[in-house]
């Protein structure tokens, strides 16, 4: 570690239901926390939108809230670094930085009928190979093309030069620096479906296939470094470098130190996702996995990934919470599934806006099987935890086999979760001391920008390991038996909202 620095990082994780900030110290540790939830708007069954104003007014609240806690000088912190939910797309007027309209989120489902059209007319291949993806309303492109087809006056505003297009790092650099800087970074621009993955490059026939102008997209960026620098009068009083910036999954990945080739992590958020680090070279999954930008560093070299991506496992405890409220609070789960042996046959699919990775199906919806008299809300909140662990497994089984998995993300505190993963996968889920990984890759990233690290080697030196979770060979037979159940779940779920 480079004894010369004793600075701080502040990062910054702009999640899908709130922003978190963190006060890093130069051992990895946190020394403070600030969270501030914002508002998620539902306008039309499948629609998810969030506003930017108040992305970004939750931030300066957590960042705020981080701050007042630590208690210490501006002249103590290095710099910033920040992390974010993908794919979720803003449009911000370049000189008052206000937005015309809310952000499409990645969870919306609005453009499943423009991703029909684009596979009707045989464009699929290639775009997956360009970009690695597939034609899925979870990607940032479609959600353009939607924006110039049924909102032409703003759409005219985008194509002008006036109005900014960007993800929601891209938007945050943008207040932070007074509307200085349109930038971004491999990760979270491999995720729009307008970036040649193995160019590194914004891809001007994907623009011209999505209808999307390449100079309203923000500049490429390495991962870390001095990449922009915030406006004291617009963030807090600080003027300070951000120097790392990631997609909220691929900062995880970091934040795991997942630095060699076949390195894994699988985060519990909102979604869950799991990614596989493939070193320099684009890897291709013919079984539903993702091929997407790692991160850049400043030499120019690309590392590559592997994602799974399930949309709904923590939102799917959301929505337990607040909207069946059958529990007050996500920690409780825990101890109510607890108070049962098993669901009694109840099995809960979560895909309450669509299925993922390896299904892929934009049209399937939550669904709920095996009900009875009996059922009580026990039941179904170890359902909703079972068919977490169903959906990793799901992605697993599509790749090289692991001998253990990383976790992390809130629900990674959860140990009646993590002990059912590790029963259901047959292999040990290894929880660090800090599940707060993926605004810890942030900070990472932002300390080898600024020297308070010197190299990943330090990185892998802050790493500890909290609890390893072994499977219990008892439950294997039970968990195999209740996933069969899952499977069959899954396939009554598809194509619902046709």
């Amino acid at each position: 570690m480079n004894s010369a620095s004793d600075k701080f990082i502040l990062a910054i994780d702009a999640g899908t239901t709130g922003v978190t900030a963190l006060v890093v110290t130069p051992a990895g540790a946190i020394a403070a926390k600030g969270y501030q939830e914002f508002g998620q708007h539902f306008p039309q069954p499948g629609w998810v939108e969030h506003s930017g104003e108040e992305i970004w007014q939750a931030t300066l609240e957590a960042a705020r809230a981080a701050l007042k806690t630590w208690g210490g000088r501006t002249a103590e912190l290095a710099g910033i670094g920040i992390t974010n939910q993908r794919e979720t797309i803003l449009l911000w007027d370049r000189e008052t930085l206000g937005s015309p309209r809310r952000a499409i989120v990645w969870q919306d489902r609005r453009t499943a009928e423009i991703c029909e059209r684009l596979r009707a007319a045989g464009h699929e291949p290639r775009v997956t190979e360009l970009t690695g993806l597939r034609l899925d309303p979870y990607f940032s492109g479609t959600k353009l093309s939607w924006l110039a087809e049924h909102e032409p006056n703003t759409w005219a505003l985008v194509e002008s030069g006036r109005y900014a297009i960007g993800t929601v790092d891209s938007y945050l650099i943008a207040r932070m620096t007074r509307g200085t800087w349109h930038i971004t970074d491999v990760s979270n621009a491999s995720r729009t479906l307008l970036f040649d993955l193995e160019q590194g490059a914004w891809s001007d026939e994907l623009c011209a296939l999505f209808g999307v102008p390449v100079n309203a997209l923000p500049e490429i960026v390495d991962n870390w470094g001095d990449l922009a620098r915030t406006d004291p009068r617009s963030f807090l009083d600080l003027d300070l470098p951000v120097a790392g910036v990631a997609g909220d999954q691929q900062s995880a990945l970091f934040g795991q130190t997942c630095f060699d080739l076949g390195d894994s992590k699988c985060t519990y958020g909102t979604g869950s996702f799991i990614l596989t680090n493939t070193g320099h070279q684009v890897a291709r999954s013919d079984a539903g996995l993702l091929s997407t930008a790692g991160w850049r560093d400043p030499s120019g070299a690309i590392t590559y990934a592997l994602e799974g991506a399930i949309f709904v496992t923590g939102a799917a405890v959301q929505w337990l919470r607040d909207g069946l409220q059958i529990v007050g609070t996500a920690a409780e789960t825990a101890a109510v599934a607890a108070t049962v042996d098993s669901t009694e046959g109840v099995v809960f699919v979560p895909a309450l806006t669509g299925l993922g990775a390896p299904h892929w199906d934009p049209h399937a919806r939550g669904t709920i099987l095996g009900l009875t008299r009996g059922t009580t809300r026990a039941h179904l909140v170890r359902a909703t935890l079972e068919a977490i662990t169903f959906e990793v497994r799901d992605v697993i089984d599509t790749m090289p086999a692991l001998t253990s998995v990383a976790v992390d993300g809130g629900a990674a505190a959860n140990d009646f979760l993590c002990q059912l993963q590790a029963d259901l996968l047959g292999v040990a889920v290894e929880r660090p001391r800090i599940v707060e990984t993926t605004a810890l890759g942030a900070a990472f990233m932002a300390g080898l920008g600024t020297g308070v690290w010197n190299s990943t080697d330090d990185l892998r030196e802050t790493w500890q390991l909290d609890r390893r979770f072994e499977p219990d060979p008892a439950a294997a037979e039970k968990a195999a038996t209740a996933y069969a159940l899952w499977q069959r779940a899954v396939e009554r779920s598809k194509g619902w909202a046709e």
